[in-house]
Parts: structure tokens; sequence; C-alpha cells
């Protein structure tokens, strides 16, 4: 077996594989102290700075160990990118006979007991609908994995997605006539008899709370736990220990109902007058919030709106609705599972309303069409670190934004990682050379009436210096579409917009146009990889803070305050500079690109706080002169 050093020489393994393969220093040495690590068994929080080369340096170490390893990263894309482009050069490279997979949430996998049950059903479908059916039909025959992203025409987002895929809620389960043949249980069964599995996040989160109830696991258990993009985890984590139930799943419930009745109770006597008035009091309840997407305070919402109304209201139909199901229960699966899931819900709700545990946060949040009843615990660390130590692995957790100042003390505070090691490599860029950081200081304060215009005027400047090329990031989707319209009429460039085209497509469309502009929000500050010229300038509107009229954010504060913290210096600072970092790392991918950030913000200068955000970024020759930006450009 070779060792990392060679593996990773300028005449190594992976320079014979890789055409321009430069060694780099940060990325041998991060392979030997992963590998270190996994040895003495002690689990490692690092750091790699853009360019350093993180994924292949902690993947040769992780199949040198000859274990059994995990991956878990921030998206099924990155999961694709990773076993696609990424493992197949280190297996090849170490001549490894390991045996690897990708493995996804179930909503990603056809589901074929669902589609037959589609197909079944298919009057009320569109014909654009029923083409895509039978389309899947089709494709079903031939593929190996069920894995729906193999269709390129089934969106994210289409109609037709929900009906061929199933939830845990509406899984048969070894009931199911087709569970010989399932693709959710058929890859599960490939991942526990593979060395390298790789998967994401939210299927890593979602095992945890499976193991921890009791209903068994989705993942197997390994040696060693790979968390890329690991900065991502302790709000995802959040999300993942939270209780929720939607009125999505209320009206998917009415829905399976109405199918299971017609397929095993057409004469069940009142059954469908009483779930045309229990869907009625759902959409009721979801009217009472109008149009605009929103995170609510429980309690705050119950005391000021309708919804002291229409909730009570909602749970009399759903009573009705109960009292049949149960008395049709008996007369098939499908019934029985909308039997009991109608139990579930209705004693999560009653739950809620009553819940007094000072420990969770109840709220409230607007999604398009849908409410979603939401607890979610105050603090998550002693919760992530006991389901993390049920897997009795050694865990390394990485990404290029942890440290604060090289201090990793607010990822691991979040996350209960006291005893972990800790290392910081530095991205090999040249950024004194490469890039500037102008940080205007003449523009109004963010919360100004004039600065929203004197931004744009700034925008238009600078976007002149750089004949486009640029990213403009925004810290809302309100100043983004405001932006939007404005710029349009100031440029001539090519504006692309997020939410006008899937990401990846406008991505594409970016990278392909000369002098484009993109406008993004929160999705475009990280995970986002343009090199070159294409992307030669990146502008941000305001410091990354997240709104002081969140609920979670506001019981969160509310608790370190009690504890005697500064929540604001110890919570939100720490948490705007990680979100910082990430939107300045969009702009140097590589060892030639050149560019300036703008952070628009003058309290980055002017406030006491500054200075710690301004440290926590690769280290750029800042100016306040505009001058200086048409120079460089120049």
């Amino acid at each position: 077996m070779k060792t990392v050093a060679e593996v990773f020489s300028d005449d190594g393994a992976l320079a014979e594989l890789i055409d321009g393969y430069r060694h780099r220093p940060q990325q041998e040495d991060m392979a030997q102290k992963i590998l270190a690590a996994i040895k003495q068994g002690q689990s490692l929080v690092c750091e790699a700075g853009t360019g350093t080369g993180k994924t292949m340096a902690y993947l040769v170490p992780a199949l040198l160990s000859r274990q059994k390893v995990i991956v878990s990263t921030g998206t099924r894309h990155l999961q694709d990118q990773l076993y696609e482009k990424d493992l197949p050069i280190v297996l090849q490279a170490l001549a490894s006979p390991a045996t690897t997979m990708v493995l996804k949430g179930r909503s990603n996998y056809l589901c074929l007991q669902r589609m037959d049950v589609a197909l079944h059903d298919s009057k009320d479908l569109s014909y654009q609908n029923m083409s895509d059916l039978q389309e899947v039909v089709q494709w079903s025959s031939s593929t190996k994995t069920g894995d729906i992203n193999e269709l390129g025409m089934i969106e994210e987002n289409s109609f037709i997605r929900p009906i061929i895929t199933s939830t845990t809620e509406n899984c048969l389960g070894q009931g199911c006539p087709e569970f010989e043949s399932c693709f959710v249980f058929k890859n599960r069964k490939k991942a526990l008899e593979s060395d390298l599995v790789i998967t994401n996040h939210h299927l890593l989160l979602a095992d945890m709370g499976l193991r921890e109830s009791g209903f068994g696991e989705v993942l197997p258990l390994a040696d060693l736990i790979l968390f890329d993009e690991a900065h991502q985890l302790p709000e995802l984590a959040s999300t993942y220990f939270s209780k929720t139930m939607s009125s999505r799943q209320l009206l998917e419930l009415v829905t399976d109902t109405q199918t299971a009745a017609h397929e095993e109770a057409k004469d069940s006597q009142g059954l469908t007058e009483s779930l045309t008035k229990f869907e009625k009091s759902i959409r009721d309840l979801r009217l009472v919030f109008g149009r605009k997407d929103q995170r609510l305070n429980w309690q705050e919402t119950w005391d000021k709106t309708d919804l002291s109304i229409e909730l009570p209201t909602l749970m009399k139909a759903y009573q009705n609705v109960m009292d049949i199901l149960e008395l049709s229960s008996e007369r098939g699966k499908l019934l029985d599972n909308c039997w009991q899931r109608a139990k579930e819900h209705y004693n999560y709700i009653e739950s809620y309303m009553e819940s007094k545990n000072e420990d969770s946060i109840r709220w409230l949040e607007i999604r398009g069409h849908h409410l979603y009843f939401n607890q979610t615990p105050v603090n998550i660390a002693e919760t992530f670190q006991q389901r993390l130590n049920d897997y009795d692995a050694t865990s390394v957790f990485t990404s290029a934004s942890l440290a604060i100042n090289n201090d990793f003390k607010h990822f691991s505070r979040q996350l209960g990682l006291e005893e972990c090691l800790t290392e910081v490599w530095n991205s090999p860029f040249d950024y004194q050379n490469q890039t500037r950081l102008y940080l205007p200081v003449d523009l109004p304060e963010p919360n100004h009436p004039g600065f929203f215009d004197a931004f744009i005027e700034r925008t238009v400047k600078i976007l002149s210096f750089s004949d486009g090329h640029a990213f403009v990031l925004f810290t809302s989707h309100q100043a983004l579409n405001k932006a939007a319209n404005i710029l349009s009429e100031k440029i001539d460039y090519p504006i692309f917009i997020q939410g006008r085209a899937p990401r990846s497509e406008l991505l594409n469309q970016f990278r392909k146009t000369k002098h484009a502009v993109l406008l993004g929000t929160s999705s475009f500050w990280e995970g986002v990889d343009v090199k070159g010229e294409a992307l030669s300038s990146v502008i941000i509107d305001k410091l990354p803070f997240a709104s002081p009229d969140d609920p979670v954010l506001q019981a969160r504060l509310n608790y370190l305050t009690r504890q005697g913290s500064n929540a604001f210096m110890e919570y939100q600072v720490p948490q705007a500079a990680i979100a910082l970092k990430q939107g300045v790392g969009r702009l140097i991918r590589d060892v030639t690109d050149k560019g300036i950030c703008t952070i628009c913000d003058k309290r980055i200068v002017n406030k006491a706080y500054g200075k710690r955000l301004i440290n926590a970024l690769p280290s750029m020759p800042i100016t306040h002169d505009i001058e200086d930006i048409e120079r460089f450009f120049h």
C-alpha cells in the first residue's frame, strides 16, 4: 500500500492521473494529520482554505486506513461529484479494492408501488404529467438504482415526483407487494455491504434520529465518519432534531385516504364528505397567514391572529375523519396506513398546542402554500454528541469555514465537540497579489433610507470597472428582487437572477456568457465554483447577520443571555463571520484567478466587532478608495 507522501508527490500516483497536477504542502499535511487521527482513534475538527484540495486530502487517508467509512457532504450534487469524479481517481491512484456506493434519501428513489397506484388512478393527471409518468414507467424497467435524478425531466418541484416516491409515512414497509424489488431497501442493503458510502448530512442526521428512536437505521455502522462542508451541520442538526408537522402532510393524508378508500372501501359511509370538510379547514387555516413566507413565534401568533379560531375548527373536522377512518382501517393495508398516520398527526398537533417545555422553541413557518408547526431544541450540543456516540466511530469535520481567527470554539460548542483535535490549513492562493478587499466608508449605514440607492450606484460603478464578470450577493430576497429591477435598467451586461431558473442552469449560463452579472442570496454564498475571468468581482450588500425577528434566533439569544453570555458577540458575530467567509470565498477558485471583493456595509469598519469579521477572512489588501478598484482592473 502506498504512503501519503508517495500519493501526493509531484511524480506520484495522483500526478499520473490528473492533468496539471501540482503538489500542495497543505493538502499532503492535511492527509497526514487525518491518517494520524484515524490511527489514534481521535476525532479531528479542521479547516482547509479554498484551493487546499480537501476532498482528496480526506479520501486518500480514509481508503488507506482500510476501515469502514461514511463520507457525509452537504448536498446531493456534491455526493454525485464525489462519487463520479473524485473517488474513481483516488481508487485508481491507490489501486484500492474497496467497494463504494452513493446513498441518498428515499425521496430520490422510485417507489414501484406508488407508481402502480398512480397509473391506476391517473384520470386526473394533465397530459404533460401523464406523459412524464409513462416515461418513468419505461425507465423503471431498465434502471439499476431507481435514482430519479437519472431522469433529467423530473425537476425537484415537479408534480409527478411525490406521487412516484415514498415518504416514511406512506411507505408500506415489508407489507408492500413490491418490497422485494424496492429500490430504497436494495440501495440500503448495498450500503451495508460497502466499504465506503457517500451520503449527505440530511440522510445521516435522519439516520441518527432513527437509531435514537429504536426504529432501525438507514446507514451502516462505520469506523470512520468524514463530515465535509461541516459548517452546515449545526443549522441542519437543529432542523433534524426538531419535531415538525405541516399542512402539506395533512393534505397528503387526505389525498392518500381518498385513494385508499377508492381501492379498499368504496362503500364507506361519510368518509368522502368528512375528508372534504377536513381539507377545507386545512386550507382555511393556511389563509390566516397571507401569501408572504415568514417564521413566526407560536404564542404571539396564537394571541394576535385568527389561528386561535381556525385551528380548533380544523381539529374538530379532523376528529370526524378519525372516527370514520378508525372503523374503515381494518379493510386494507392502505387504509390502515392512513389511520396510523392520522392518529400520529392529530396527537402531534394536540400536544403542540398544550406544550410547556422550556427547552424547546415552538414556532410556525409559512413556506409557499403550506404551514409548518415546529418544535426546535434551544441547545443541540448534548443531543448531537449522544447520537454521534451511537456510531462509536472516529469523526473528522472539515470545511473552508469552521474557525474564526484559527479558533474553533464557536463551531465546537454548538455540536459539543470539546475533546477533538483541531487544525487549520490556510489557502495556498496568493491573496496579497491576486485580490483586493474594498470596504467603502462613504456609503450610508445599512439602516439609512439612502443606503439602497447608494449601494446600487456604487455597484454600477464597480461593474463598469470589471466589465461585469460579477456576483452581487444579497442578504435578503427582497433586496435582490428590488435590485434586479433597477440594475436591469442601469447596466448593459447580461443579468442572471436567482429564482428565474434552477441554480445549476444559472451557473452554466453565467460561465458561458461574457461580461455576465449574477444576483443571488444565501444559496449562492456557498458551494458555487466559478474559475477564471468569468468571476472577477464579488459585491456583498450587507453583513450576513440573521434576521433579529427570527423566532428561533430570538429564543437562542435569550437562552445565552440567561446563561450569562454576551449573545451578540458569542453567537451572532461568529455566525456572521462564517457566512461572510463563505461569500468572500466565491472569488478566488484557482491559482490564476484575480479579483475584487466589495463589502458595502460600513459597520465592518466602524463597529468594534468589524475587526473580528475582517480577521476571519483570507488576508487581502484592504482599500477604501474606489480609484484603487479602477486601477486594479485596468
